[in-house]
């Protein structure tokens, strides 16, 4: 089996220390070295940047410089260039602490002392062999992150570690700030940054959700403006972990922040878009309902006053030939008759346009008349129990038609639908809220219906509540009937747009 090749390079000044440093070496299994020598620092660093080494085994006391010197010009020469230097074994026959953490710190790998008994030659392969595999490991740790790097800095969205305690070290952003106009080292150069660069109006929900997220140890997930150099905002939504040390304290904050300003104006602009298509039906409806009260009242005016002289002139000519001691023509009689079927398909129409009651005598009693009514066409029981507070609510005309319109629809949708045989009607207020139900104990709505939205009646509803600012719920459960419940906020009924 073939020993792995390795490239050392042993500076010493003294010719008997190298040559027992590379009967050493040779010795060893494990490696097949090739060895470079130099008699001084300098002549050493000509060396490294001529030849790609593995390692270098440096002698502390040099003619021209000592080791800490040679380290140093070491990793001066290479940061230019981008290149690692390779790991450093320094020997000296001083035992001295305080230079092998110098020599530690400024970039050497390992620190071995030269006894007289030369019993380190006998640990020099063994520890040439862990400055290797350290090398190694710290390479490969070294690829790894660069390939993460990589990856993180080609999404788009910005990628960031924020410690979380003063002194921390790791803190990181990935380049993608660059959207917001700054530089990486801008971001990470003041811990407090990133939250000084949150919009004020947001600010506050932010420390306390990432608040909530130290305490209970949950991610945080949560969306803010972001201020951009020139002043501008942006929208990110901002999903992190927390990540703890041994003992459960937190340490970092690790997180990816994606642009949603696109999304949030397209957002808005749907928003904008559903109010005026909810503006133009309650228009489109305050339409209807007086298109609705004119053709009523020219019904009632026209066709009402036209049908009235026919049902004279009819009474007129049987009460003459009764004076004259004549029977009356049968077929005087049968228009009479048509004529009062006439008139009571005029009052049904007139009712179902626009019933005069609404406009006479008010909501309620409009409720409880048109309850009355369905009661009498069908075999439902309709129960009405109206609240002194909600009597006492003042309703602008609006406002009352709507509420009367939901009703309308939530009637005709129990006598289509529900196999009810009971349906009750309450009404209350509380001074700010006006709740009106509507329950049955029919069959209950399919719930599937409700989750698809295709209703249109139950669609309608809700539509004539978010009008005026309220909302409507349906809710219903197979054999125990279904209750519909509107909530309006009075303030809103008060200020609601007149016709």
């Amino acid at each position: 089996m073939s020993k792995h090749p390795i490239r050392i390079l042993l500076i010493d000044d003294d010719d008997v220390d190298r040559m027992a440093c590379a009967r050493a070496l040779v010795s060893d299994a494990a490696y097949d070295y090739t060895l470079f020598e130099a008699k001084t620092g300098q002549a050493g660093l000509q060396i490294i940047q001529a030849e790609p080494l593995d390692a270098v085994i440096l002698d502390y006391r040099l003619p021209d410089q000592t080791g800490l010197e040679f380290v140093t010009a070491l990793h001066e020469n290479l940061a230019g260039k981008h290149q690692e230097p390779p790991p450093v074994l320094v020997l000296t026959g001083h035992d001295n602490a305080a230079v092998a953490a110098e020599l530690m710190r400024r970039g050497a790998l390992e620190y071995l002392g030269k006894d007289q008994n030369l019993q380190y030659l006998q640990s020099l392969p063994a520890i040439v062999q862990r400055m290797l595999q350290t090398r190694q490991a710290a390479d490969l740790q070294r690829r790894a992150e660069a390939k993460y790097r990589l990856l993180v800095e080609q999404i788009p969205a910005i990628t960031y570690v924020h410690p979380l305690r003063d002194g921390e070290e790791g803190a990181y952003v990935s380049p993608q700030v660059k959207v917001l106009g700054y530089s990486p080292q801008e971001w990470m150069a003041d811990r407090g940054f990133h939250l000084s660069r949150i919009h004020p109006s947001d600010r506050a929900r932010v420390e306390r959700q990432l608040a909530r997220s130290l305490q209970g140890g949950k991610p945080l997930h949560t969306s803010y403006r972001v201020m951009t150099r020139d002043g501008s905002y942006r929208w990110f939504s901002d999903h992190a972990n927390i990540l703890r040390d041994d003992r459960q304290h937190p340490i970092f904050l690790q997180g990816v922040m994606f642009d949603i300003t696109q999304s949030k104006a397209d957002e808005q602009e749907l928003r904008a878009s559903r109010e005026a298509l909810r503006r133009l039906s309650a228009h489109q409806d305050r339409i209807k309902e007086r298109e609705r009260k004119r053709i009523a009242q020219e019904i009632h005016d026209e066709l009402g006053g036209m049908l009235t002289g026919i049902k004279a002139y009819l009474s007129v000519s049987i009460a003459r030939a009764r004076r004259d001691g004549q029977a009356a023509d049968n077929l005087l009689a049968d228009a009479a008759r048509l004529a009062d079927d006439a008139f009571a398909a005029v009052r049904r129409v007139i009712a179902d346009l626009r019933p005069s009651v609404l406009d006479q005598l008010g909501l309620w009693e409009a409720i409880a008349w048109y309850a009355g009514q369905v009661e009498s066409r069908s075999n439902l029981s309709c129960r009405c129990l109206i609240s002194p507070r909600a009597r006492a609510a003042t309703l602008d005309p609006d406002a009352a038609t709507m509420l009367f319109r939901i009703v309308q629809e939530a009637l005709t949708n129990v006598i289509r639908h529900a196999q009810a045989s009971t349906v009750t009607l309450r009404a209350d207020a509380d001074g700010r809220v006006l709740e009106l139900n509507i329950s049955d104990d029919g069959k209950g709505i399919d719930a599937s219906k409700l989750a698809t939205g295709d209703s249109w009646g139950i669609f309608g509803m809700r539509e004539r509540a978010r009008h005026m600012g309220g909302d409507l719920t349906v809710h219903g459960e197979n054999s125990h009937g279904t209750i519909v419940r509107v909530r309006i906020p009075l303030e809103a009924i008060h200020d609601s747009p007149r016709p």
